[in-house]
């Protein structure tokens, strides 16, 4: 009857020990980097536009092209159609 007061102590005192000593592994790896690092002096690119480029507009976006009317007729369909059942 008097070894399981005994192996509760030894448990007890065993996992304090372990908390601790993990406790104070890790406070002592946690170290700051070195603040030596090289940075770059000039950029390695330089923005410059691509004289093959077209230039830009301002009245088309990117990607947007004349829509077909039979895409446009389907399209107000669909809006109509959510805006009367929903999603």
């Amino acid at each position: 009857m008097t070894n399981i007061p005994r192996a509760l102590a030894v448990s007890l005192l065993s996992s304090a020990f372990l908390l601790t000593t993990a406790t104070a592994f890790a406070q002592s790896t946690t170290t700051t980097p070195p603040t030596t690092a090289t940075r770059p002096t000039a950029p390695d690119q330089s923005s410059l536009p691509n004289a093959t480029a077209p230039p830009a507009t301002t009245t088309q976006t990117t990607g947007q092209s004349s829509t077909d009317p039979k895409v446009r007729e389907m399209n107000q369909k669909e809006k109509d159609k959510v805006d009367r059942q929903g999603k």
